[in-house]
């Protein structure tokens, strides 16, 4: 199994900066790739960005393009989401996930982290 563990959210303006963080742990060297969702109040959930955990491939939702960086330290087994140029569009609850298999930008993931809320005001 593996445990993930969000943190970071918050209440930030329009046009603020949060990062998020995601700590793995347990059998972490089982995971592939690790993404960020998220699900705003009566919608699906959504892919954002995803990072693969040893090649370093990155892929985006066309939404966060140019705002939001994912990033990953081995070392620590974290991966953050760097989010810039927020938008009230963008409040929601982000959630943490890992995959054992290829990375992907479909909600397929092995393993959930509870979330993480973001609120921005306009």
């Amino acid at each position: 199994q593996v445990q993930l563990v969000e943190s970071g959210g918050g209440l930030v303006q329009a046009g603020g900066s949060l990062r998020l963080s995601c700590a793995a742990s347990g059998r972490t060297y089982s995971i592939n790739a690790m993404g960020w969702f998220r699900q705003a109040p009566g919608k699906e959930r959504e892919f954002v960005s995803a990072i693969s955990w040893s090649g370093g491939s990155t892929y985006y939702a066309d939404s966060v393009k140019g705002r939001f960086t994912i990033s990953r330290d081995n070392a620590k087994n974290t991966v953050y989401l760097q989010m810039n140029s927020l938008k009230p569009e963008d409040t929601a609850v982000y959630y943490c996930a890992a995959k054992r298999g290829p990375i992907a930008v479909n909600v397929e993931y092995d393993y959930w982290g509870q979330g993480t809320q973001v609120t921005v005001s306009s």
